[in-house]
């Protein structure tokens, strides 16, 4: 897989569901609160905030000024559209992001579709401070709920989702 001219950015390892429970979270104390204070009413090490955070932040759906975790327009339509509603705005989300680009570049090359340890190599290749199955996982997850992406555990490939 080939660097594009703009520089891949690893995802943060979290899930879909707690970056949408943070929005809904933020959404519920007036789409504004302190970064520090959403750790303890979350019960959450701020190490793992911070990841849900950043996710949320690379996906448009919040902004971070100072302390303060806020949530955009878009996050507030990605906690109140219908699930197709919100598939589809994180899909188009997903796909401004410089990693899922070269995925899905790699995945057309391969006519769709490509054994997962042969991904896992090329991320290794693409992110070398990273670690590759982490990050198999998280494009995975994300790009499963934002169906750009599928996994086949018969034939262990990873697959780019038919559009109708």
């Amino acid at each position: 897989m080939q660097s594009p001219d703009m520089p891949i950015e690893p995802l943060p390892p979290t899930g879909i569901s707690k970056i949408l429970g943070l929005c809904e979270v933020l959404d519920d104390h007036g789409g504004k609160e302190n970064i520090y204070r959403l750790s303890q009413d979350l019960h959450m090490a701020l190490a793992e905030l911070l990841l849900v955070l950043k996710a949320a932040h690379t996906l448009g759906l919040i902004r971070t000024p100072d302390d303060d975790a806020v949530l955009t327009e878009l996050g507030k339509h990605a906690i109140t559209d219908s699930l197709s509603e919100k598939k589809a705005l994180l899909r188009q989300q997903m796909l401004k992001l410089s990693l899922f680009q070269a995925v899905v570049s790699l995945l057309e090359r391969k006519d769709g579709e490509l054994p997962a340890d042969v991904l896992v190599e090329q991320l290794a290749l693409l992110l070398p401070q990273e670690q590759p199955r982490e990050v198999f996982t998280t494009i995975l997850n994300w790009g499963r709920y934002g169906e750009i992406f599928g996994y086949s555990r018969e034939t262990d490939h990873f697959y780019l989702q038919k559009r109708p």
